[in-house]
């Protein structure tokens, strides 16, 4: 994102030169000149010349599927770190910029997480519940094995609950990373109720001494209410602990509109982002965390079962700043 918009503003390029006094003005490229006017001792940003560094920025920002209410609030911190400042060419004004636009992005990033294993560990009385839920394809089933995988490593008794009933290929997909995990997968046949699923999985965990209970659900649109209103009806049922909402980071402005109405309509405490070692543009996840309000826990950065990561803020502000590519 960083690369696009030094790109977009022209920093890092040397000042334009004057030209003639009769050769007419040329046209603006949109990758051109820096919009910084001269003055004695540098170049000062006028409220003008802000504007136009806003406007342009505003055009990155969205190219990079950042959101508008986050793309305003970048703007408002932007304006207020640059008004006024006289600037030299060249490293003065990329540094403000760019401290500006980190400091507003760690903003909005830095939402207070969940230690998720020292959370559960003090949690009484057992089993700590965890329900996932979001759209089709987003490789939330498989999310489920990883999380399921990294509290086992932690010590922790695990069971998870096969609560896609829609879907054949989905119990059997979870039967297959249970058995590779060793981890107990609780099922019943497929067009089954998926909160009488749930429901065996808690009897099962409090009978076993398990100390963990992984929901997963079938993927539904957010805007199917049939699908939602049984959504609620697993969340009554495993009264869960936390909420996970998983989305994609390859699919944009989608995946934010998504967190949202999951928000809405269920009621989410955390999201995970999958695929997003595969996202050069990176607005995806700055965007969800801000509208929904909601801390990212986890990011998905690869197929293992280890490519499961806590969300850091410092590795996510490096990669959007990263100067190697204009996503």
């Amino acid at each position: 994102m960083w690369a696009a918009i030094k790109a977009r503003l022209g920093l890092g390029s040397p000042p334009p030169k004057a030209s003639s006094p009769a050769a007419p003005a040329p046209a603006a490229a949109a990758e051109g000149p820096s919009p910084f006017a001269e003055g004695f001792g540098g170049r000062r940003l006028t409220a003008g010349t802000v504007v136009d560094v806003l406007d342009d920025l505003e055009i990155v920002l969205l190219q990079s599927d950042v959101a508008l209410p986050v793309i305003e609030k970048m703007r408002r911190d932007l304006r207020k770190e640059l008004s006024g400042r006289k600037l030299r060419w060249g490293v003065d004004a990329e540094s403000a910029i760019r401290h500006g636009l980190e400091s507003s992005v760690r903003q909005v990033l830095a939402k207070p997480g969940i230690d998720l294993v020292a959370t559960i560990r003090a949690h009484q009385p057992k089993p700590y519940v965890i329900l996932f839920v979001g759209v089709n394809g987003t490789g939330k089933t498989t999310t489920v094995a990883k999380i399921a995988g990294r509290l086992r490593d932690a010590g922790l008794k695990v069971v998870i609950a096969a609560g896609d009933t829609f879907r054949a290929g989905a119990i059997e997909q979870l039967l297959v990373h249970g058995e590779r995990l060793g981890i107990r997968v609780i099922r019943q046949q497929e067009g089954s109720d998926p909160a009488a699923v749930a429901f065996d999985a808690l009897e099962h965990a409090r009978a076993k001494g398990v100390e963990v209970v992984l929901v997963d659900t079938a993927g539904r649109q957010h805007t199917n209410e049939n699908l939602v209103q049984e959504a609620k009806k697993i969340r009554r049922v495993a009264a869960p602990n936390l909420t996970l909402f998983v989305g994609d980071a390859l699919s944009g402005n989608d995946v934010v509109e998504q967190a949202r109405l999951f928000e809405e309509s269920l009621g989410i405490d955390g999201l995970v982002l999958t695929k997003l070692d595969a996202d050069v543009k990176g607005g995806a996840a700055l965007s969800a965390t801000f509208v929904t309000g909601k801390p990212i826990l986890f990011v998905g950065v690869g197929q293992g079962y280890a490519d499961l990561a806590p969300f850091d803020v410092d590795w996510m502000i490096a990669r959007l700043f990263a100067e190697g590519t204009a996503g």
